[in-house]
C-alpha cells in the first residue's frame, strides 16, 4: 500500500508503470465530470482512477476506491476484476484506495460511497480492466513463447500457448512493459461464460475480521497519539459563552482543554481521562432557538403543512375537481420520526497535521469531501491531505455528511492541540449528536371508483430538507422540491396510473441537522405508499395481493416480485391460530424488492401485547446479481434495520433536548426479536441495481398490514404501537 499511496499524480497517470515489480492496470471514469462538486474534483477527468497490481507472487490486489462498511463490495468488486481476468480467486487480495481525485465515483465526480450505487457505477470499469490486464498477460506470453496471440488463452490464474502454461506472476514483470490496450478493442466475456459472476462468493473480509486483523478508525493507535472527546451543546445551535477547565485539567491524564466550533475538546492519554475531565467541565452555553424545539409542537406544524398546497413534486390532471366526483374517499394522515443512524461503531477520526502535509485516520463515506474541508482548515492543499480509509463498523449515511462534521470536528481538535489526536464519539454523543432521518407527516387524500380503484390521489408531505444548504442542493433541489423527500411516491408506480393526482412538499427549517438514513426517502414513502394500497384493497374488499396485482399490470418487475414473494410464502394458505401475513412491493435505487411478513400478537410480561414478527420472506431483482450470497445477507440485514424502526426506535425533543441517549432508550432490533428470513433472488439480465438499502422500505408496511388482518386497527405511525385494548382477531 505504501508504493501506491507515495504515487504522484503524474506518475499515477503512467498506467503502465511497474510497481515493486509486476503489473498494474490503470481504468479512467468517462464522464467522471457529469455531477463533480467543486474545482478539485472537476479538473479529474479522464485521470485513470483505479487499478489492480499482479504481483510476481501470482497475487492480484484490488484497489477499492469505494468504503467497506458490511455491505460486501470488497469481494463483489473483485469478482468482476477476476472474472475478465481468469484470475485465481485464492490469490486475490483488497486494499482500500487512497483518497484523491483519481478515485471519484464514475456518476458523482467525487470519492464516496452511497446510494447504494457501488457494483453498478463500477461494473463495466472493473470487468474492463480485468480485461485489460489479461489482454497483457495473453501478449507477453505470445511474445515470450513466440506464437500467434489468436493461440494463447487463460485459465485460473495461468497463460496457456500450446503445451506452454505459465502462472500470471511470471510474466507480471513483461506484462506491465507493454502499451495498455484500446479500450475500444477490448471484449467483455458474455454472460453464459460467466464463472464468478452470479456464483454465491464467501466474503473477503470475514477472515480479516473474524481473525482481528481488520483496522477499524477507532483500532488506530501510535506512539504520541492523543484521545478527545468534545463537550457539544445541549441543544442543536447552542455556542459557548465561556467555560472553566480548572477541574478537567486536574483529572490524571488530561493534557489540555481546547475550544473548536463545535465546542469544548478535552485532551487526554486516553479515552476514560477525556470522558473524566468532560464530565469535570464547566460549560457556559448560548442556546439559541434550538432551544425551543418540542416533538409534539414540531408533528402539530408538520402535519397543518402537509394539509396545504406546498411545492409540486408531482401532477396530472385536475385532482381538485376529481376529488369530489369520486365514489368514496379516503382521508389518511401518516407520520414517522427523527432517526439516529446509531452505527455499532460510533463516530471517530484520528488526525496528524504537520508542516504541510495531514493525515488522516477515519471510516468515511465521503472521502473528497473530508479532504477538501481538512485542507481548508489546515490551510493546505486537498492532495496534502492523506486519508486513510479503514473498514466501517457501519455507516447508513451518517458517515457521508456534506460538511464533514465529525472529520471537521477532528482537525479541528489536532490543529488546536497541536499534537496527533483521535477524537471519539460515545454512544450518547452519537445518538443525540445530529445528522438524523427528518421526521415526516403525510396527508393523503385518494378518491376510488365504484369499484375500490384509486382515480384521484392528492398528497402532502413536510418534512426537513436533506441537502438544502450543502452543496448537492443546486443537483436534488428543484423548484423547492427535494427529490430524495418524495421519492417513492412523486414517481410511484401507483400514482402512474391515476389519472388526476398531485404531490406537494413542504420543506421547513429548523435546527436540527438531518441526513440521508439508509433508503433514504424511501424510507418514509415506501410505508406510506404500501399502507394506502392496503387500506385501498380492504376498503374494497379485495385481496391485497390480488389489488396490487391489478394496479401493476404494466410494471412487470413489480409484479414479478410481488407473485414470487408471494409464492414463496404461501400467500393464501392457513397459518396458526393468532398469526396473520401482511405484504407490500417497493422499487428503489434500481432494484424492485417485495415482502410478506408473518405476524402475531405476543403478551409482555407487564405490558400489553407487542407485535413478534415470526418470518419474513423476500424477493429481489436487482438485475445482474453479481455475489448472491452477498444480496442474501444484505437483505436480511436491511430487514433487521428496518424491524428497528418498525418495532422501537425514535427520538424526541423536550426543550430542544433529545430524550434519547443510547440502547436503552433509543431501541434497535434485539437478537430473539429477529425472524426468519428468506430470501429470493429473481434471475435477471437487466443493469445493476443497489442492494444495500434496498430491503428496508417494504418491511415497515408489511407488518403493519399484517397487524391490520390481526387487529382491524390501521397503525399510521412508526414506531407501529398498539393501543391498550388491541387483540388478535386472525
Amino acid at each position: 500500500m505504501n508504493a501506491i499511496t507515495k504515487l504522484s499524480r503524474r506518475n499515477f497517470l503512467k498506467a503502465g508503470a511497474v510497481i515493486g515489480g509486476g503489473l498494474v492496470v490503470a481504468f479512467v471514469i468517462p464522464g467522471a465530470r457529469r455531477l463533480a462538486l467543486g474545482d478539485a474534483v472537476a479538473s479529474a477527468a479522464f485521470v485513470p482512477n483505479a487499478f489492480l497490481r499482479v504481483g510476481n507472487d501470482d497475487t492480484v490486489t484490488v484497489l477499492i476506491a469505494h468504503s467497506e462498511m458490511g455491505q460486501g463490495i470488497w469481494t463483489a468488486l473483485p469478482m468482476l476484476i477476476a472474472e475478465e481476468l481468469d484470475a485465481d480467486w485464492s490469490k486475490i487480495r483488497v486494499e482500500h484506495a487512497p483518497a484523491a481525485a483519481a478515485y471519484a465515483h464514475t456518476a458523482f465526480g467525487m470519492q464516496m460511497t452511497g446510494g447504494s450505487t457501488s457494483t453498478w457505477s463500477e461494473f463495466d470499469r472493473y470487468r474492463q480492466a480485468g480485461a485489460a490486464a489479461r489482454q497483457r498477460l495473453m501478449q507477453a506470453a505470445a511474445t515470450r513463447f513466440d506464437v500467434p496471440l489468436e493461440q494463447v488463452h487463460t485459465e485460473n490464474g495461468e497463460v496457456i500457448a500450446g503445451t506452454h502454461r505459465v502462472r500470471y506472476g511470471d510474466l507480471a514483470d513483461d506484462a506491465g512493459k507493454l502499451t495498455a490496450p484500446d479500450p475500444a478493442s477490448l471484449k467483455l466475456k458474455d454472460a453464459k461464460d460467466w464463472k464468478l459472476i452470479g456464483k454465491a462468493t464467501k466474503r473477503l473480509d470475514s477472515p480479516e475480521k473474524i481473525t482481528g486483523r481488520a483496522q477499524f478508525g477507532m483500532d488506530v493507535q501510535f506512539p504520541g497519539l492523543l484521545t478527545a472527546v468534545v463537550a457539544r451543546g445541549p441543544v442543536f445551535g447552542a455556542k459557548v459563552k465561556s467555560f472553566d477547565a480548572a477541574a478537567a485539567l486536574k483529572i490524571d491524564g488530561v493534557r489540555k482543554v481546547v475550544q473548536v466550533p463545535s465546542g469544548v475538546a478535552v485532551v487526554a492519554d486516553h479515552y476514560w481521562a477525556a470522558k473524566l475531565g468532560r464530565d469535570a467541565l464547566q460549560v457556559d452555553w448560548e442556546l439559541g432557538e434550538g432551544a425551543m424545539l418540542d416533538s409534539a409542537a414540531m408533528h402539530a406544524e408538520l402535519a397543518r403543512l402537509a394539509a396545504t398546497a406546498g411545492a409540486s413534486a408531482a401532477q396530472a390532471g385536475d385532482v381538485a375537481s376529481a376529488l369530489p366526483k369520486a365514489t368514496r374517499t379516503l382521508n389518511a394522515i401518516y407520520a414517522v420520526p427523527y432517526l439516529a443512524h446509531a452505527p455499532m461503531e460510533p463516530l471517530n477520526c484520528t488526525v496528524k497535521a504537520g508542516k504541510g502535509a495531514c493525515e488522516i485516520w477515519t471510516g468515511t463515506q465521503f472521502q473528497t469531501m473530508d479532504q477538501q474541508v481538512a485542507a481548508k482548515i489546515l490551510g493546505l492543499k486537498p492532495e496534502q491531505v492523506q486519508i486513510h480509509t479503514t473498514f466501517l463498523g457501519g455507516g447508513f449515511g451518517r458517515r457521508a455528511t456534506p460538511t464533514s462534521d465529525f472529520v471537521t470536528e477532528a482537525v479541528h481538535v489536532a490543529k488546536a492541540a497541536g499534537a496527533p489526536v483521535k477524537t471519539v464519539w460515545s454512544r450518547e454523543d452519537d445518538i443525540r449528536g445530529g445528522y438524523y432521518r427528518p421526521a415526516y407527516v403525510h396527508d393523503a387524500r385518494i378518491g376510488v371508483d365504484a369499484k375500490g380503484m384509486p382515480v384521484a390521489w392528492q398528497h402532502g408531505i413536510a418534512g426537513q430538507s436533506i441537502t438544502a444548504g450543502s452543496p448537492f442542493e443546486a443537483v436534488m433541489v428543484k423548484n423547492g422540491v427535494d427529490a430524495t423527500s418524495v421519492e417513492g411516491v412523486a414517481d410511484s408506480p401507483y400514482l402512474k396510473e391515476v389519472p388526476d393526482h398531485r404531490v406537494d412538499l413542504h420543506s421547513p427549517r429548523t435546527p436540527v441537522p438531518v441526513l440521508w438514513w439508509r433508503s433514504v426517502g424511501h424510507s418514509h414513502t415506501g410505508f406510506v405508499m404500501e399502507s394506502l394500497i392496503d387500506e385501498l384493497a380492504h376498503a374494497a374488499k379485495q385481496d391485497p395481493l390480488a389489488y396490487r396485482r391489478e394496479l401493476l399490470q404494466k410494471h412487470p418487475r413489480h409484479l414479478g416480485v410481488l407473485n414470487l414473494a408471494a409464492e414463496k410464502a404461501g400467500w393464501g394458505k392457513p397459518l396458526k391460530k393468532g398469526r396473520a401475513r401482511g405484504i407490500a412491493v417497493h422499487e428503489s435505487f434500481g432494484s424492485y424488492v417485495a415482502q410478506v411478513a408473518e405476524v402475531s400478537l405476543e403478551q409482555s410480561a407487564g405490558r400489553s401485547r407487542a407485535i413478534h414478527v415470526h418470518r419474513v420472506v423476500c424477493a429481489i431483482d436487482c438485475g445482474v446479481a453479481v455475489n448472491p450470497e452477498g444480496i442474501r445477507a444484505q437483505m436480511e440485514s436491511g430487514i433487521a434495520f428496518g424491524l428497528g424502526a418498525v418495532l422501537h426506535s425514535q427520538l424526541s425533543f423536550r426543550n430542544g433536548r433529545v430524550q434519547q441517549s443510547n440502547f436503552h432508550d433509543y431501541a434497535v432490533l434485539r437478537l430473539h426479536e429477529m425472524p426468519a428470513v428468506e430470501v429470493h433472488i429473481v434471475p435477471s439480465t437487466e443493469k445493476s441495481g443497489g442492494v444495500g438499502e434496498t430491503g428496508v422500505p417494504p418491511i415497515a408496511p408489511a407488518v403493519a398490514n399484517a397487524v391490520f388482518v390481526l387487529t382491524g386497527q390501521r397503525l399510521r405511525e412508526l414506531p407501529l404501537q398498539l393501543p391498550a385494548d388491541a387483540s388478535a382477531r386472525a
